[in-house]
């Protein structure tokens, strides 16, 4: 049970980063005395890992565990490098920065081209979500909804914002599902 909250509490974090760099890079950089934004991603991405290493050993467990493993890792490098930009006090400076580091694609493409993307992170959370699909389809149906809103082939304004949402919603009721049902019966 305790894993579970804090996986919800860390998709919460990854939704209220997603919300603060909703406001623009210039808001960001100006955030004092951190970068907040970054902060709530890495606490966000690091609060998940209990859950997801504990998930079902099963076969979409062998297949997800990995993948959103994988997706953490690129989000924590991601905030890494972003600490790096936010640390600059001049826009040249970034600029410096931005020009050296794409040079280096095996950084560049895995932390910020490949890995904040949602493409591995949200597969991996999908195909996780699967392992429910006895008793939890709806879930598993905002939680699919959410991965195509975070791979833009449904276009929405504010993505990050909808798919993060969408993906709370979901995993609380895939993580929840069967206590809540408990307690509304209880209630009628």
């Amino acid at each position: 049970m305790f894993y579970r909250i804090l996986f919800i509490i860390g998709i919460g974090f990854l939704l209220v980063g997603q919300i603060i760099l909703a406001k623009g890079n210039e808001y960001v950089y100006n955030l004092k005395p951190i970068d907040f934004a970054h902060w709530s991603l890495l606490v966000g991405s690091v609060l998940l890992i209990p859950q997801v290493i504990r998930s079902p050993r099963k076969p979409f467990g062998f297949i997800g565990i990995p993948l959103t493993m994988i997706g953490i890792i690129c989000m924590v490098g991601m905030c890494v490098i972003d600490f790096i930009f936010w640390s600059f006090t001049d826009e040249q400076l970034r600029h410096d920065f931005t020009q050296h580091i794409t040079q280096v694609p095996s950084i560049w493409k895995t932390f910020m081209t490949v890995g904040p993307s949602s493409k591995v992170f949200n597969l991996g959370l999908l195909i996780l979500s699967l392992n429910y699909w006895k008793s939890e389809k709806i879930g598993i149906g905002i939680l699919l909804l959410a991965t195509l809103i975070l791979w833009h082939i449904i276009p929405t304004p504010h993505r990050l914002i909808f798919g993060y949402s969408f993906t709370l919603i979901a995993f609380t009721m895939i993580l929840f599902g069967k206590e809540i049902k408990s307690k509304l019966l209880k209630r009628t």
